[in-house]
């Protein structure tokens, strides 16, 4: 099985997967580089899985075949027990005839049937109205905690590393420049595979690096989908508006990996044994696109960057957060998705122990969860967060300062972002009355999310075990 990986995970996956008996292909310079002495094969020629870094730095999306996707997905969540996957409904190329629901002011929401997508304006030929039925392909899948809807295009699109065909494009071409776009087109003509009726090509950047016998394999398999599309779908102007929104041809498979802290300096291991590894280098990269350069620059002037422990004070005074910011809870859920708990202020920090405390102004309406206190105009939020801890504690106060309550949250290891404070809410919590008592809540719902099998039972055990102990401490 032969995988392609980008980002700022791909020195570590590359390791890990060459262990796992992978091959990599595809490889840029400075990992074919890095990984000379493995005497490996690193080429360019067509893989069977994409691994990508998300947007956001905080994952990676897995693309293609899916029993191969499956086993890249198991190799990447072994890393440690904080890393949790999910399976994406809307995988890359789905087909669908979809109704549009509504029309905003870049593009139009369509309902797919299992999942709702996102089709830009500039995506389509034609006016777009509420209650059109059209047929659309989902071309940019999103991770479950963006709360993004998948962007949709109405042309058909077969994905490549190496090459991409699409009925909207006509002829050859390469996303390169000069003599290499025109190498590649008269290539083509020597290659045995016939490119379907209305089926454009375009030749990706990586296949500059390919030989002959490459290029014809991924023209070939890109071909061979294209055919299948056409047989189950046909064109984007044979929506069935009878059977509308249902799905018409199913995309590759799709799953998405998002790294905890532990998972992270995980990874920093695996990425040791490869080049030089700053403590945290991933847990610093997953922070800012300048943070992840300031990295890259670190280990690129010290041969032994040292340290044994994560440098938040360093980290935060170069790129926070620091006293008087605001920054917001990011209360990842079991199942994928991402609620954001308020935003508040840093009224103090304490960069060595790697500590904060943000207070939040609350609004009136309800009850706090567990508590069983009115939620009233005028009470505070008083949250203090420890860099890696698996729990964290809320004190709610009224507008003269009484206590309503505390309320202990059990997660995954807290990342302290510049902006947000990271983590995967673990369900169970532990509350203690304003009177004094304590109390522990919603084991239930942490055993149905293991039952689910959204939370593997051995970081169901962790997250036990920490309630445990602060339920203990609390009394």
């Amino acid at each position: 099985m032969t995988v392609r990986v980008r980002g700022i995970y791909t020195t570590a996956l590359t390791r890990l997967l060459l262990d796992e008996g992978f091959e990599v292909a595809q490889a840029s310079p400075p990992i074919r580089r890095r990984f000379e002495d493995d005497e490996v094969d690193l080429s360019a020629r067509p893989a069977a899985v994409a691994v990508e870094t998300t947007r956001d730095r905080q994952g990676v999306g897995i693309v293609g075949d899916g029993d191969a996707v499956q086993r890249v997905r198991d190799a990447c969540t072994s890393v440690a027990v904080d890393a949790l996957s999910w399976t994406d409904p809307a995988g890359r190329g789905t087909v669908a005839d979809g109704v549009v629901t509504e029309t905003l002011g870049s593009g139009a929401v369509v309902d797919c049937g299992p999942f709702e997508g996102f089709l830009p304006y500039d995506a389509t030929d034609g006016y777009v109205d509420d209650g059109d039925v059209l047929r659309v392909q989902v071309t940019d899948p999103t991770p479950p905690w963006e709360g993004d809807r998948p962007e949709l295009t109405t042309d058909l699109v077969v994905h490549g590393g190496l090459v991409e065909l699409s009925r909207g494009r006509s002829g050859v071409s390469a996303d390169v420049r000069d003599e290499r776009a025109t190498e590649l087109v008269r290539t083509t003509d020597l290659l045995s595979a016939t490119v379907p009726d209305g089926w454009g090509v375009r030749w990706q950047r990586a296949a500059t690096d390919a030989d002959v016998g490459a290029l014809g394999d991924a023209l070939a398999a890109a071909v061979e989908r294209a055919e299948t599309l056409d047989e189950a779908a046909g064109g984007a102007d044979d929506a069935r508006a009878d059977e509308a929104p249902a799905p018409v041809a199913e995309g590759e498979a799709t799953a998405w990996v998002w790294f905890g802290r532990e998972s992270r300096f995980a990874l920093d291991e695996v990425r040791r044994d490869v080049e030089t590894t700053m403590y945290g280098h991933h847990r610093v990269k997953a922070a800012t696109r300048s943070a992840s350069t300031a990295v890259d620059f670190v280990e690129g002037v010290c041969e032994d960057p040292g340290g044994d422990s994560f440098p938040f004070a360093a980290v935060s005074e170069g790129f926070g957060p620091r006293e008087g910011d605001r920054i917001s809870l990011g209360h990842g859920k079991p199942e994928g998705r991402l609620l954001v708990l308020g935003r508040g202020t840093v009224t103090e920090l304490d960069p060595e122990a790697g500590t904060l405390t943000v207070e939040r102004s609350m609004t009136g309406g309800g009850t706090y969860d567990a508590l069983g206190v009115p939620r009233e105009s005028g009470d505070t939020a008083v949250t203090k967060l420890k860099e890696g801890r698996w729990w964290y504690p809320t004190v709610y106060r009224d507008e003269d300062g009484v206590s309503k309550g505390t309320y202990v949250n059990v997660c995954t290891p807290v990342e302290l972002f510049p902006d947000v404070a990271r983590y995967v809410d673990l369900h169970v919590d532990v509350v203690r009355h304003a009177d004094g008592t304590v109390e522990r809540v919603d084991d239930d719902e942490l055993d149905e999310a293991v039952d689910a099998g959204y939370v593997p039972e051995a970081l169901a055990k962790k997250a036990r075990d920490v309630a445990t102990a602060v339920e203990r401490a609390l009394e």
